[in-house]
């Protein structure tokens, strides 16, 4: 990643903030603000940063705001609402190397984005926070706020000197994903290919300790990013996540199929576990021969989900889905007699938030957020235990009438702890305590 002196400010003490709910006659009292949000990187169906900005933005303007999101590719699905605007990028982790053209190197961003990919690097982060850099100078000085998304570049530090008022969503340290990745990894060339790719924590570890206003999604998440990037867990506020539970519900017209068990995949990476949910599906199946397993996003042939699905002789079994609507996604919850999250780590875990909220069993793991956010509203096992997910798979397979209390138990934590009213309401209490400091 390349260093970029010029653009970084100097450190400046500051008090943490807490986000909390505000009386609601203040709230009153408030003007709407106007809001820009920022996403490097936006998948609207994989991924949770497109998912968070989708529903933050949403409920940020129910709550009578206004609010513009700026995005690289790929670009999130907004509230009809909500403004987007299109960073311009060159997606090469998309489209290839291949796709460059001559207009694009007379860019001196568009030159490191390309050779950032051509060396194994992930460079979208630091290329992305240059053209925001560049965009709000020009367009942004009549926004109250401007909330970063995990961007953590050195453009966010070149905001935050030049008076923008800055707030960052630091989900989990991605720290995380390389110590998991790095464990996985079975050669030195591998390792060291993982290294470059995650080339781009120096950058953030540097950024992420000039940050005045840091807020992250869990209590789980706080402690390790203090930990990662030598924070004291105090200066990091805490807004959790939240489900639309009007969008995500259980669906009276929609049947449970006994046989159908479900996973949500984003990326075919270790951090995310779904060896140890194969190897539990295929101890079950002797017993299950009906068994259907599907995935939400497809695992790649040549990595190594696809090549455990082959070896355990799972292909009949499984069924792989992308790009699909809410409502399908909604649809295929409650469908489902069982959800799994096998997740190593996750800094909140929207997945298992989704399927409670629907009304379905849950599986989860004890990984990062999850216990934070599933409660004693779904089963937990260890990370890294197929076995452990196999026995519970089993039993609740076994008996309708505990998938039954465990869909209700989950419904009622999500509605009752993680809506995005509530997120809403307490995040722009937060805004109105940094723009206060910052005008005091």
């Amino acid at each position: 990643m390349p260093s970029d002196p010029a653009l970084i400010a100097s450190p400046s003490p500051i008090q943490p903030l807490k986000a909390s709910v505000t009386p609601l006659r203040e709230v009153e009292a408030r003007r709407a603000l106007k809001i820009c949000l920022l996403g490097y990187r936006s998948a609207p169906y994989g991924g949770g940063q497109g998912i968070y900005l989708k529903y933050l933005s949403k409920a940020l303007v129910e709550a009578g705001h206004q609010v513009d999101v700026i995005s690289g590719q790929p670009y999130p699905h907004l509230d009809p609402r909500v403004k987007l605007i299109k960073m311009p990028g060159m997606n090469l982790f998309e489209t290839g190397l291949g796709s460059i053209r001559p207009h694009h190197l007379t860019s001196l961003t568009n030159i490191y984005e390309w050779t950032g990919k051509l060396t194994g690097a992930f460079s979208e982060p630091f290329c992305f926070g240059r053209r925001v850099l560049k965009y709000l100078k020009k367009h942004g000085r009549h926004y109250d706020i401007i909330h970063d998304n995990q961007c953590l570049s050195y453009g966010m530090l070149a905001l935050q000197k030049q008076g923008f008022p800055l707030v960052t969503t630091i989900h989990h340290p991605i720290t995380s994903d390389l110590n998991i990745a790095l464990s996985a990894a079975k050669s030195w060339t591998e390792r060291l290919l993982i290294r470059r790719w995650h080339s781009f924590l120096t950058m953030q570890r540097k950024v992420a300790r000039e940050l005045h206003h840091v807020v992250t999604v869990s209590e789980r998440s706080r402690m390790d990013i203090a930990a990662a990037f030598d924070i004291q867990p105090a200066g990091i506020s805490l807004v959790h996540c939240g489900i639309d539970t009007e969008e995500f519900r259980p669906l009276d017209n929609v049947g449970k199929n006994p046989n159908r068990i479900m996973a949500t995949v984003s990326s075919d990476q270790p951090l995310k576990g779904m060896r140890y949910l194969l190897e539990a599906v295929a101890a079950v199946l002797p017993k299950y021969p009906n068994l259907e397993l599907l995935l939400v996003g497809k695992p790649r042939e040549d990595g190594e989900s696809g090549q455990l699905i082959r070896e355990l002789g799972l292909s009949k079994h499984i069924r792989a889905v992308s790009g699909i609507s809410t409502e399908d996604l909604v649809k295929y919850y409650n469908e489902a007699s069982v959800v799994v999250v096998p997740s190593v780590y996750e800094g909140f875990g929207l997945p298992a938030g989704e399927a409670m909220a629907c009304g379905t069993a849950l599986i989860s793991t004890d990984g990062g957020a999850l216990p934070e956010v599933v409660g004693d509203a779904a089963i937990q096992v260890p990370v890294r235990n197929s076995q452990a997910i196999a026995e519970v798979l089993d039993t609740l397979l076994a008996s309708p009438a505990w998938r039954e209390e465990l869909a209700v138990a989950g419904r009622k934590r999500i509605e009752e702890l993680f809506c995005w009213t509530r997120a809403a309401q307490q995040m722009t209490d937060y805004y109105w305590q940094v723009i206060q400091r910052e005008n005091s």
